[in-house]
């Protein structure tokens, strides 16, 4: 569309309305993702100009203040504890593959993107200390997650699977690939839960809503959600703060899941470290 429209013109002759106009009917159609990344692009282009010489102003930057804001969209996720306990036994009954069934039950009980479970390495796990350190693809920061009880059983039973390979959860193709990004998604959809009732992300959101108001820690829960400090001094004081905090948390966390499970009435109560 942009070649289409720009490309037969000088750039130093496309002028901010020029970019504006173009960008116009797809705000007008709602598509604000589409508008925003469109501008970026044009932008980016202008900078490669600039910085070889081609011309010496970017007009897609006052283009930028003319632009709507994108509408966020927040992945579903159940936060009723009613509605968790029965997404709990749901999957403790689902019926995929093990290696699926692992990593679908393991999901409720990392608070980590489904990216980073889903390509989790047998290297970075540490069964005994009951640790998960990896790097993580978002951040590029090391991050430590605690492991339940719970969790170290379920990492120990699909260990006599895929031990000896790269990933904990392979892609059933081989190749030596982690599982699909799509598989938990498909999973919960078996399961009758679509995308606007519950998400492989959502369970982020589950863990975060409960256990704020179960009355743990704001530092403590951001930090196993591993949610960093804008400020690179504070994120890098973080890394270790909370994690004696956590380990209780994520115990805790694991337990109170298997009580909802188990049909358990469980009242809400505040509980620090």
């Amino acid at each position: 569309m942009c070649f289409q429209l720009l490309g037969g013109m000088a750039i130093t002759d496309i002028k901010a309305p020029v970019i504006y106009n173009l960008i116009k009917p797809l705000i007008e159609l709602q598509q604000l993702e589409t508008a925003h990344r469109v501008r970026s692009e044009i932008s980016a282009v202008y900078h490669y100009a600039i910085a070889h010489g081609l011309t010496e102003n970017n007009p897609a930057l006052s283009v930028l203040s003319q632009l709507p804001a994108k509408k966020v969209k927040h992945r579903a996720a159940l936060t009723d504890p009613q509605d968790v306990a029965k997404l709990i036994r749901d999957i403790h009954g689902y019926q995929g593959t093990f290696i699926v069934q692992c990593a679908f039950k393991l999901s409720p009980l990392l608070f980590q993107r489904p990216c980073e479970i889903r390509m989790m390495e047998w290297k970075d796990l540490d069964l005994d200390a009951k640790e998960w350190r990896y790097l993580v693809t978002k951040t590029d920061s090391l991050h430590i997650v605690p492991l339940s009880s719970q969790a170290v059983q379920i990492l120990e039973s699909i260990k006599q699977l895929t031990g000896n390979g790269r990933f904990v959860f392979p892609s059933y193709r081989g190749g030596g690939r982690s599982m699909s990004d799509g598989t938990i998604r498909t999973a919960l959809q078996t399961l009758g839960y679509d995308s606007d009732t519950m998400t492989a992300h959502g369970f982020r959101g589950t863990e975060s809503t409960l256990l704020n108001e179960q009355g743990w820690t704001l530092g403590a829960i951001e930090r196993q959600l591993c949610h960093q400090p804008r400020d690179q001094v504070r994120a890098a004081y973080n890394r270790a703060q909370y994690l004696e905090e956590r380990r209780k948390m994520m115990q805790a966390w694991a337990d109170y899941l298997d009580g909802l499970k188990n049909g358990a009435v469980i009242i809400p109560f505040n509980k620090t470290a």
